[in-house]
């Protein structure tokens, strides 16, 4: 008696190549891409050679001359305001978040308390922090007013959000507040890299704190430093929400950044051509601070 035996069917048939294979993870991804990012992204530059009103149907073609007037006009005065918020911010932030950081990693008694209480302001929506900070600068009855008229530093209150000397500086503690965590996290994990041991021979060789930060502690997180800085300042130069909610751009334009300028242009002036043409020329800054990223980034991996 002859038993036969049948094995696994041999599948026939064309086989994908490992690029073909690629290929087929790739198209979903890129194709959420072209229609979400890339389409609007171009048909927004495109919309910039016209002349668009929103609250109308159709649109002129115009040429360069919307990016002439913005030019002309407020372009140069909005990256006034947009480096001096994101420059102010940038620093403020990591020199705080930094600080924090150093403190939290020399062995803080009840540093895991406060390393969760520091990241409170981060998980906050900006929005609400926003918010918070206007109720603390309101000039009738904020938090600030009271507390410095009570400690006699000023005699009375001061419209903290409604003078463009002030309001720019309101505007940079309220997102300082919101971004520092971010930083301390950032500089307490770099700070965690650098080997004890190093302290502990410089220590025996009689260097002192300002020494050791000088000759171990800088240079050990110099490289996380410079990429956190760039960015977190290309998140600044792009930010919008605290900004609208606590001034709106005012008073007299003192806060309007790019993101605030954009806004208003299209859905305030309802010129979409204008708008369009102002973000293009924004989103050219923004192209050569993301290229200065990738560059230091690749840098940093060919070193290691």
């Amino acid at each position: 008696m002859t038993i036969l035996r049948t094995g696994p069917s041999e599948r026939k048939g064309p086989r994908l190549s490992d690029g073909a294979f690629a290929v087929l993870l790739v198209l979903p991804g890129l194709a959420l891409f072209t229609a979400i990012i890339l389409y609007p992204l171009i048909a927004s530059l495109v919309t910039g050679f016209f002349r668009q009103d929103l609250r109308f149907p159709g649109r002129q073609f115009t040429g360069l001359s919307n990016f002439a007037d913005v030019l002309q006009r407020d372009f140069w005065p909005t990256l006034e305001h947009t480096l001096v918020f994101t420059v102010g911010t940038t620093v403020a932030s990591f020199s705080l978040g930094f600080a924090l950081a150093l403190a939290l990693n020399a062995g803080l008694r009840g540093s895991g308390f406060l390393r969760g209480l520091f990241l409170f302001p981060w998980v906050i929506p900006g929005v609400v922090t926003s918010f918070l900070w206007m109720w603390i600068f309101n000039a009738n009855y904020g938090l600030l007013n009271g507390a410095l008229i009570k400690l006699h530093l000023i005699d009375e209150s001061v419209t903290w959000l409604g003078e463009p000397g002030t309001a720019m500086f309101a505007v940079i503690v309220t997102k300082t507040w919101a971004s520092f965590p971010w930083m301390m996290v950032m500089m307490l994990a770099a700070l965690q890299t650098v080997p004890g041991e190093l302290y502990e021979a410089a220590a025996v060789d009689g260097a002192g704190m300002v020494r050791r930060f000088r000759s171990i502690t800088w240079p050990g997180v110099r490289a996380i430093a410079v990429l956190a800085l760039l960015l977190e300042f290309i998140w600044n130069f792009q930010h919008f929400d605290t900004i609208y909610v606590l001034t709106g751009g005012g008073p007299a334009n003192s806060t309007q950044t790019f993101a605030v300028a954009v806004y208003q242009s299209a859905f305030q002036g309802f010129d979409l051509g204008r708008a369009s043409a102002l973000g293009g020329l924004w989103m050219l800054l923004l192209l050569v601070m993301v290229s200065g990223y990738l560059f230091l980034s690749q840098r940093e991996d060919r070193t290691r």
